[in-house]
């Protein structure tokens, strides 16, 4: 939270002015005394600096312009492909753990690529992957989008989905203590955008491998 004049607690502070000019360091009640003097306030920028650095502004300007850059720094954001991976037999618990951090990727403005493992005898029961990802796209839908239908690649059905406008997201998926599952609640799988071919060939070329094999 942002201090601004009686609310800043330290007794002294290091004083910048609005155009970035060193005014020096002074008891903070004398630095609020004379923002007001001239109609501004003293809106603390720095609080872990020794000591505080504070800027006078006009307070409500200032906030109206950190709002903006802050809205135009998230929107260049750069958008990579994460991965949720998932297998036929992923139980409820970590199936709602899986889907909270597909919705915290696509919540931050990221692509998300689901896929589902076969495994041994799984493969003879492929219907049921199709199945799951038709569930997962359902209650995904309030996050996003889907941009490739699930389908078949190598041992794997992979689907992509990209988020919703940010207006339109509402995230369903909590942990036990009934919070949203945030991105700290996992550990991060990043893919680029174009490893989602790359990837999808080497698994075919695998897979046709283990035939000639067999």
């Amino acid at each position: 939270m942002t201090r601004v004049n009686e609310r800043i607690r330290a007794p002294r502070v290091r004083v910048v002015s609005g155009k970035g000019e060193q005014l020096g360091v002074m008891d903070t009640r004398e630095a609020v005394q004379r923002a007001k003097a001239i109609g501004l306030d003293l809106v603390e920028v720095a609080t872990k600096a020794d000591p505080p650095v504070c800027r006078v502004v006009d307070y409500g300007k200032w906030k109206y312009e950190q709002s903006k850059l802050k809205k135009n720094t998230k929107s260049k954001a750069v958008t990579r492909l994460k991965e949720v991976k998932f297998r036929v037999r992923t139980e409820a618990h970590d199936y709602n753990i899986k889907l909270g951090r597909a919705e915290a990727f696509l919540d931050e403005g990221h692509k998300v690529r689901m896929q589902l493992q076969f495994r041994g005898r799984e493969n003879a029961h492929r219907e049921l992957g199709f199945e799951k990802m038709v569930r997962i796209k359902g209650d995904l839908e309030t996050m996003g989008h889907v941009d490739q239908e699930p389908k078949l690649v190598g041992r794997n059905v992979v689907m992509v989905l990209s988020p919703l406008p940010e207006s339109q997201r509402e995230r369903k998926f909590k942990l036990s203590h009934g919070d949203l599952i945030e991105e700290d609640d996992f550990e991060e799988d990043d893919l680029e955008e174009n490893d989602l071919e790359e990837e999808g060939s080497d698994a075919e070329v695998e897979d046709h491998a283990g035939d000639e094999e067999e």
